[in-house]
């Protein structure tokens, strides 16, 4: 682990509190938990800001790509079709 950084943040009684009991149910320690929930939330808002640029000689393709009637997936339909196993 010598490519780690420290970081410290300061949180609230009631904040470090539940922070502990998350990681006890995660059955982690607190550190790992943190470290993993904070890049998680990281990575979401990276890509959430993520921006996608179109080159303006790909606009007529893309565009005609974007009006194209869509494609039947098999698998898809199959799945969608299917009851979730949260349902059986």
């Amino acid at each position: 682990m010598s490519n780690m950084a420290p970081v410290s943040v300061r949180v609230t009684v009631d904040e470090s509190d539940i922070l502990e009991a998350a990681a006890r149910q995660a059955h982690t320690n607190l550190s790992d938990f943190i470290r993993r929930k904070a890049v998680e939330a990281a990575e979401m808002e990276v890509l959430d800001g993520r921006v996608v640029t179109i080159p303006a000689a790909d606009w007529e393709k893309f565009e005609e790509w974007a009006k194209s009637s869509p494609k039947t997936l098999p698998g898809l339909r199959r799945l969608a079709a299917s009851r979730p196993v949260w349902q059986d």
